[in-house]
């Protein structure tokens, strides 16, 4: 028994020893400070990666501006060529839109000095007028060729969006509101009216 007594203490002791030595006993129970000790160096170890997600995430952001302002600048670049070439090829248009009208008349104006020659040469009346027609024949169709079409209006009903009345006539109810003379022949380019026609109108 004497010696069970001091086992028992002895054994006391040392437990006393190491719970009063700063180093706690966890049997049977968590180790409270351990964890929290554990779950400060996790939470330690985890901001740094937090950062380097962050980081990475600028990174691509930077990336994708960047390449947003590059094309930007590529897309200003080409408006600036387009708007400068089209601006280019405008006042080209309007230097030379007529050369192809003008390189049709140049025969007609050839034709017309050689009647004027010939005029001075013969007396001959009947040829002088025909080849005046022909000249007039072919400005005619050289005008055509080029999409300028007479403007028909002696006959029909006064149009005051193709013709001008520059002057009425009594002309019997037959005729009242219809063109009965053209003072000025109209001409039409394409659709459009080039020149209205100036005509008499009955009343």
């Amino acid at each position: 028994m004497e010696k069970e007594k001091i086992y028992n203490e002895a054994v006391k002791g040392d437990q006393g020893f190491t719970e009063g030595d700063g180093y706690p006993s966890c049997e049977g129970e968590p180790c409270a400070n351990v964890a929290d000790e554990t779950g400060g160096q996790a939470d330690t170890m985890a901001e740094p990666a937090e950062e380097t997600t962050e980081a990475t995430e600028t990174e691509q952001l930077a990336a994708e501006v960047a390449a947003w302002k590059d094309k930007f600048v590529r897309l200003q670049a080409e408006f600036d060529n387009y708007r400068k070439r089209t601006l280019r090829e405008k006042m080209e248009l309007v230097e030379t839109g007529g050369k192809d009208v003008l390189l049709a008349m140049l025969p007609v104006r050839d034709d017309m000095q050689r009647a004027v020659a010939a005029m001075e040469k013969t007396d001959d009346v009947n040829s002088v007028r025909e080849g005046v027609r022909l000249i007039a024949q072919k400005f005619t169709e050289a005008l055509k060729q080029r999409g300028v079409t007479e403007i028909e209006v002696i006959g029909t009903v006064f149009d005051e969006e193709v013709a001008e009345a520059v002057a009425r006539f009594a002309a019997g109810e037959e005729q009242k509101g219809k063109v009965i003379d053209c003072v000025q022949t109209g001409y039409r380019l394409g659709e459009r009216v080039l020149r209205f026609a100036k005509v008499v109108v009955g009343e």
